[in-house]
């Protein structure tokens, strides 16, 4: 199977070099924070990478390769911060918590603490949404050559649909470009829609058990579609027994069987919802 197409099943190399490197970091107790491609995949933008990046103190660096050199570890070249997973071939790339994102240069946003950044998802410590966030605007702000980092930041705000108001978690330094993409997001976002007739619930029952078993079931998906963020379409109402059920989210559209408003999403006559 190809390596990209084992990725996003969570087998690949990379994935298994994260599973190897995070747990010898835990039995040397330094304390570490995955960030990069990984980073995203696991906060929901599920985009390929060939390299683990993860953030460490400048101390615990030092740490690091005196314990894993030559113990399955090797530096790509000689003095290199970074790693190279001998079994597996993946590059262990490390950030240093107080050095700056993006051109290197000095701002109000530097790599933090991983004690103070991380949260711990399937047993790996992540670098924090939020934190994540910043980092990448403050680097796709000020290097031209980082500008990926800012389309990563958008397609974040589209999938995970993040409010206008997440911009109050960052640094006042990256708030206004998160302003910027969040603005740009509401003007590109596909809405996908699904028709919901009522009418219809009741079709087939065969008794008032039968009635209430399928109104409680109709009801306990629209509580979950409102839980997920699926929403009433205020120009639509129910006029008519048409409800018209929305979102923006591709994976919620998918669970749901929603599709995009301009794929001929209207209702057939004598459809169930």
């Amino acid at each position: 199977m190809h390596e990209g197409s084992m990725f996003f099943e969570g087998k690949s190399s990379v994935q298994k070099a994260l599973q190897k490197i995070t747990k010898r970091l835990e039995e040397l107790g330094v304390p570490y924070a995955v960030v990069g491609g990984l980073a995203l995949f696991r906060h929901g933008h599920r985009r390929f990478t060939e390299d683990v990046a993860i953030l460490v103190t400048r101390r615990d660096l030092a740490t690091i390769h005196t314990q894993l050199e030559g113990r399955g570890y090797l530096p790509p070249f000689p003095n290199s911060k970074h790693l190279r997973d001998t079994e597996l071939g993946v590059k262990i790339e490390f950030l240093i918590a107080g050095d700056f994102p993006g051109d290197g240069k000095p701002k109000p946003v530097a790599f933090p603490d991983p004690s103070d950044a991380a949260v711990v998802l399937e047993g790996i410590s992540y670098l924090s949404l939020p934190k994540l966030i910043e980092l990448k605007l403050a680097s796709g702000m000020t290097n031209p050559d980082r500008m990926k980092d800012l389309a990563d930041v958008l397609e974040l705000i589209k999938l995970l649909v993040l409010p206008r108001e997440f911009g109050q978690q960052l640094a006042p330094y990256v708030q206004d470009k998160f302003i910027e993409l969040w603005t740009a997001s509401r003007q590109v976002a596909k809405r996908y829609v699904r028709i919901w007739r009522n009418k219809f619930l009741t079709l087939e029952a065969k008794s008032l058990d039968d009635m209430i078993a399928t109104l409680q079931d109709a009801a306990a998906e629209l509580r979950a579609m409102r839980d997920d963020g699926v929403e009433l379409d205020p120009e639509g109402g129910t006029a008519d027994d048409y409800a018209y059920l929305v979102t923006t989210d591709p994976a919620i559209a998918k669970k749901y069987g929603m599709e995009e408003e301009d794929e001929g999403w209207e209702a057939e006559e004598g459809s169930p919802p």
